[in-house]
């Protein structure tokens, strides 16, 4: 049995391929032999699962995207269904409305407490409404509970969230995450369970607390001393796995919208294909036509020329909620040998068993390059975890020759396997005292299915003092959300690595380029311009080719001069910036409003995480899903048909929607049918393992041709030119920023 499981999903690949590649009746015939039924069969039963398309509609103005999502979900079988469809979003998404249609009938939600749109939905459930429920388990996790979806009657969901597009190397990044990978989840540790405790109204509930919890409430969390701790949801089963081996090939559609002020001067996706037309300055794109399935995240990066050396500029909006504002802050061009402080370099990688393969080979890949370029003042730590830690040194080493062989023959006798203790990692990587006179950097790499985020992000915050820790994301749909988040704790950056054919050449380039931070200790004066609502509290270094951007509110309008500061290699820096803010409600939408909520929401829960559950702090998050109408941990929308349209709601039977087998991902990776809520670890089962070592060989070839492309290409480069380290004068002027010229102790 547990051969077959794969060898579906090998056999959907290659049916898919077959498909797409024969004439195009036998690819309309093959589609819709795919989108008729998918029935799975667990402990010998057959049972059909209801299917879903979703559509993704992406306008972008510059570094804001507007997404709009919808999925439409339609019951194959003879009977009425509760569908469950567990699926990601941006973790930046502002998620604003919702708005379900059941044939003609078209019904907007309402934004309501988590706990309220619980009861209106199942309400509407026993009445034999069709009804939709949309809960946020993290921010870039979510669920769609449809109740009575009518055999052959469409059920059409449709989100609409908004978010600001950061800009990495230069370039800015749009992610449109597509599907939930799995997450481990190991026991919860008391000691620190007021850290994730999200579902306690009262910091101390009584001994009795669990007779006081129904049945449905008691299924979702568990306890960890006086503390109910929110469960992940039931991950469901997965075509080509524990589930069906077949799936509609068109179950997932795309379009494009870029339009921008500037020539936009590059336009593409290193994860799916694209067609594209337009102009410099608008870009229409959508999938290139044949099969695509919900299986990696879609990963969009486009560059805009630039109109000026300005390194900080101002929006504004006016409404009736008050005056909102976007501050965008560039660091200054600073030349890189002037930069070169001395490293302490801590690598950390993740050997648990979803890295099996090509994840693992990509972070050995990354480690062999990293090592080969380190400095000779630097010194480095090399750990490994899964269900416990290793390491390479217990203190920093220098970087000699000598032990940077000890290090590279270290990871290269790396295995993966087991479950992903990810916190007792982190803790590893602070043991030692911290060398004087050097940076310490933390650099993960992982593939972040734990289910633990929050007490992940806690301990990194608790722990990081002075250094910077740096994350790399290996595979298709990496948990973005807790990387992003262990970065912003970390004051550092993240980078992401698709274990393809590419991969060995972005883990290269990622490896050389370890950056330090071009500004640090980033702060903004406003100069008695009075504002609230400051998002982010604490901004994150910049680096070079990045960007952030800070919201707040204001009151008073008109012109403005504020001041951003910084250090600059230890030097303070200042940068003026004019700006003019309006008085006067212009009519005009504006995605800055609600950004700002998001942000505001973000901030909060992440005080929410760290420092435990201060007084209030859970309603003032409310009241802001409330007022802005978004989603949130406490705000849910809810959707309920005026039409009673199942006579029989009681017979309904539960059923969730499968997700395909994430892409490139071990099927170590997934030890049973179900995985959240499991304290059971990742197995590294010999099967998996002869699986692995298949596909490797397999590989071989392809692999060995890329290696020796990516070699002549590297050899073909001009070597580096030496540039002796010149003094940054004392006072000077770069990209609007001025630069004191005393050094900062």
């Amino acid at each position: 049995m547990l051969i077959q499981r794969p060898m579906q999903f090998f056999c959907l690949i290659l049916c898919l391929a077959l498909g797409s590649a024969g004439p195009a009746g036998a690819t309309e015939d093959a589609h819709a032999s795919q989108a008729g039924r998918v029935v799975a069969s667990v402990d010998g039963i057959n049972t059909t699962l209801p299917l879903l398309k979703s559509h993704y509609d992406v306008k972008i103005e510059g570094d804001v995207a507007t997404v709009t999502v919808t999925q439409t979900f339609l019951n194959p079988t003879s009977q009425a269904l509760n569908a469950t469809y567990l699926f990601p979003l941006n973790q930046k998404a502002a998620v604003y409305g919702m708005d379900m249609r059941v044939g003609d009938e078209l019904v907007k939600a309402i934004i309501q407490r988590k706990e309220e749109a619980r009861e209106t939905f199942e309400k509407a459930q026993s009445e034999g409404k069709a009804a939709a429920l949309l809960t946020q388990h993290r921010p870039n996790m979510f669920t769609q509970n449809i109740a009575n979806l009518m055999p052959g009657q469409p059920v059409q969901i449709t989100l609409r969230y908004a978010q600001t597009v950061p800009k990495i190397d230069a370039a800015y990044e749009l992610v449109v995450p597509m599907v939930v990978g799995p997450r481990y989840e190991g026991e919860v540790n008391p000691s620190v369970a007021d850290l994730m405790g999200l579902d306690s109204d009262d910091p101390a509930p009584s001994a009795d607390i669990e007779d006081k919890v129904d049945d449905d409430e008691q299924k979702s969390v568990e306890r960890a001393g006086n503390w109910l701790i929110e469960k992940l949801p039931t991950y469901p089963k997965v075509i080509g796995f524990n589930a069906p081996s077949t799936i509609d090939s068109r179950r997932v559609t795309l379009k494009i919208d870029l339009k921008s002020a500037n020539a936009v001067s590059t336009f593409s996706s290193a994860t799916h294909e694209l067609e594209s037309a337009g102009d410099e300055k608008a870009i229409q794109a959508h999938f290139k036509p044949g099969a695509q399935i919900d299986n990696r995240d879609f990963v969009l990066r486009y560059a805009l020329a630039a109109d000026s050396d300005i390194s900080a500029g101002a929006l504004a909006h006016y409404d009736a909620r008050g005056g909102f504002l976007s501050l965008l802050i560039e660091p200054p061009k600073m030349p890189k040998q002037g930069l070169a402080t001395p490293r302490e370099l801590i690598f950390v990688l993740d050997t648990s068993g979803s890295m099996s393969g090509a994840p693992l080979r990509a972070s050995q890949v990354f480690m062999h390059e990293a090592l080969k370029n380190i400095r000779p003042d630097d010194h480095f730590r090399i750990l490994s975890f899964a269900d416990t830690t290793s390491q390479f040194a217990s203190n920093p080493i220098a970087a000699t020759p000598d032990n940077i062989q000890e290090g590279l023959r270290y990871v290269s006798g790396l295995t993966a396997g087991g479950g992903t203790q990810m916190n007792d990692a982190i803790r590893n990587a602070f043991t030692s005292a911290p060398l004087d006179d050097a940076m310490r950097i933390i650099i993960f790499l992982t593939d972040g299915y734990i289910g633990g985020d929050r007490e992940v992000i806690a301990t990194v915050a608790q722990q990081i003092g002075n250094a910077r820790l740096y994350a790399f994301g290996v595979g298709s749909s990496v948990n973005r959300f807790l990387l992003e988040g262990m970065a912003n704790e970390g004051r550092g950056y993240v980078r992401y690595i698709e274990p393809g054919e590419l991969a060995f050449e972005v883990a290269e380039t990622f490896a050389r380029d370890l950056k330090t931070p071009l500004l640090t200790d980033i702060s903004v004066d406003w100069n008695g311009l009075a504002i609230e609502g400051q998002s982010p509290a604490k901004i994150r270094d910049l680096f070079e080719g990045g960007s952030v951007r800070v919201f707040a509110r204001y009151k008073k309008g008109g012109k403005h001069t504020i001041f951003v500061k910084g250090r600059i290699n230890g030097r303070q820096a200042s940068m003026p910036v004019e700006i003019s803010l309006p008085m006067d409600a212009s009519g005009e939408d504006s995605a800055i409003p609600i950004i700002w909520a998001r942000q505001q929401i973000f901030d909060k829960n992440r005080t929410y995480i760290i420092s435990g559950q201060p007084d209030g702090l859970k309603e003032q998050i409310t009241q802001l899903g409330l007022r802005f109408s978004l989603q949130s941990a406490f705000t849910s929308f809810v959707a309920v048909s005026q039409k009673v349209v199942n006579q029989d709601p009681q017979n309904a039977q539960s059923k969730q929607v499968p997700l395909p087998k994430v892409a490139n991902l071990s099927t170590n990776a997934y030890p049973s049918l179900n995985l959240s809520g499991s304290s059971a670890p990742e197995p590294a089962g010999f099967i998996g393992i002869f699986l692995v070592i298949g596909l490797a060989v397999a590989r071989y070839w392809r692999q060995l041709k890329g290696t020796l492309v990516a070699m002549r290409r590297r050899n073909a480069r001009t070597l580096p030119v030496e540039i002796s380290s010149t003094q940054v004068p004392t006072r000077l002027a770069r990209d609007g920023w001025w630069l004191d010229g005393h050094e900062i102790q």
